[in-house]
């Protein structure tokens, strides 16, 4: 079975803030889904079903952020599942906002919430999923008064489209698992058209330095049978 856990702040005055792309990507595959956040245990409220074979539940912890690891640690031990099996999704600042990224493990790089989780499994070997909300444009802005902002504009457009990304991302690990997904959410485009235009560049390099390789031993080739040519008439003659 899977623990998928989507990081946020209970209450209406958090749900649209850059801070809650956690809830809202777990919202999304519920609706999704068809499940119904009919569960609760401890500090955490479950939507449970069955995703291909794979038994899943979808979890919004209702401690505050910097208290995420008192649910997760909680729900952890009552499963029973390995850290392996549990999933995190939530906001990054230091990626641009709407862009996703996924880690087999790793540390809280200052995320309150991870940091919590982390010390509560007293483990970071934990698959995460990360959204990006990016810095504050504005330097004025602090950290914290941007994560519990609401993006709007093209902010807000960038951050639907990621949590769908990620989305899609919780499918794809549950359908062919966390390498192959990495290794594809980890892609990002404009590099990998960037990276085949490199190796097709240097492909045809090489192709020309083995035309000219291949032209200059024809040319020795002919040199050589002319020279024995003209030995061969001269000795005639």
């Amino acid at each position: 079975m899977k623990l998928i856990i989507g990081l946020g702040n209970p209450g209406q005055q958090y749900e649209h803030t850059r801070h809650n792309v956690g809830f809202r990507v777990v919202d999304r595959l519920a609706q999704k889904w068809g499940w119904k956040w009919s569960e609760r245990r401890g500090k955490a409220v479950m939507a449970v079903g069955t995703a291909g074979t794979e038994k899943v539940v979808l979890v919004k912890p209702l401690t505050f952020m910097n208290l995420s690891g008192e649910a997760v640690g909680d729900l952890a031990r009552w499963y029973k599942v390995e850290p392996g099996d549990i999933l995190v999704v939530y906001d990054e600042l230091d990626l641009p906002t709407g862009k996703v990224r996924m880690r087999a493990k790793g540390s809280a790089a200052g995320h309150n919430g991870m940091r919590d989780i982390i010390a509560k499994l007293h483990t970071s070997d934990f698959p995460r999923l990360r959204v990006g909300i990016g810095h504050p444009r504005n330097s004025n802005i602090q950290g914290r008064d941007h994560v519990l902002s609401k993006p709007g504009g093209d902010d807000g457009i960038l951050l639907a489209s990621g949590e769908e990304c990620a989305v899609q991302a919780v499918e794809m690990l549950l359908a062919q698992g966390l390498d192959s997904t990495m290794n594809t959410v980890n892609t990002d485009p404009e590099e990998a058209a960037q990276k085949a235009e490199e190796q097709a560049r240097k492909k045809r390099e090489r192709e020309e330095r083995e035309r000219k390789k291949r032209e200059e031993q024809t040319k020795e080739e002919k040199s050589e049978h002319d020279q024995g040519k003209n030995e061969d008439e001269s000795a005639a003659s």
